[in-house]
């Protein structure tokens, strides 16, 4: 593996962890407020941890992918290997989303929910990207950034 996916991976478990850790967090606040309506269980618990794992294991594989295709020479040949490959990584997804919402044990909100979370990140990277850095802005003016 590439230390660019390493690296990316790595940034985007972190980030998942996080907001998986929020989700919790709201799942426990509302169930204080609503015990009733809102579980706060194992169920829960477990289901945010392993929508969690399949969002990073899901970005794991993409990135795998588009360093084994950057090698293919043939550009047919590796549109057909993304294709494939978003085909099984959507399947997955899907399957784990049927086994939340079938399992009795599993909460479908918390299993799913994760898997929007590394979506979110990528966003926020890129409009956190958009600003420019302390300093470069000055350079950019002065000239002497090339």
């Amino acid at each position: 593996m590439q230390p660019a996916v390493r690296e990316e991976t790595g940034r985007i478990a972190f980030c998942t962890a996080a907001g998986t850790a929020v989700m919790l967090a709201a799942f426990a606040l509302l169930h204080r407020m609503m015990p009733e309506k809102i579980p706060f269980d194992l169920g829960v618990l477990l289901s945010g941890i392993l929508g969690a794992a399949a969002a990073i294991a899901n970005f794991w594989a993409m990135g795998l992918t588009v360093q084994k295709i950057l090698s293919i020479e043939e550009k047919d040949e590796a549109k057909r290997r993304m294709r494939a490959s978003y085909r099984a990584r959507t399947l997955a997804q899907v399957l784990w989303v049927i086994l939340a919402a079938a399992l009795p044990f599993l909460n479908m909100a918390a299993g799913v929910i994760p898997l929007f979370i590394p979506g979110l990140c990528i966003r926020m990277r890129g409009i956190q990207g958009m600003k420019p850095e302390k300093g470069r802005e000055q350079k950019i003016h002065s000239g002497t950034e090339g």
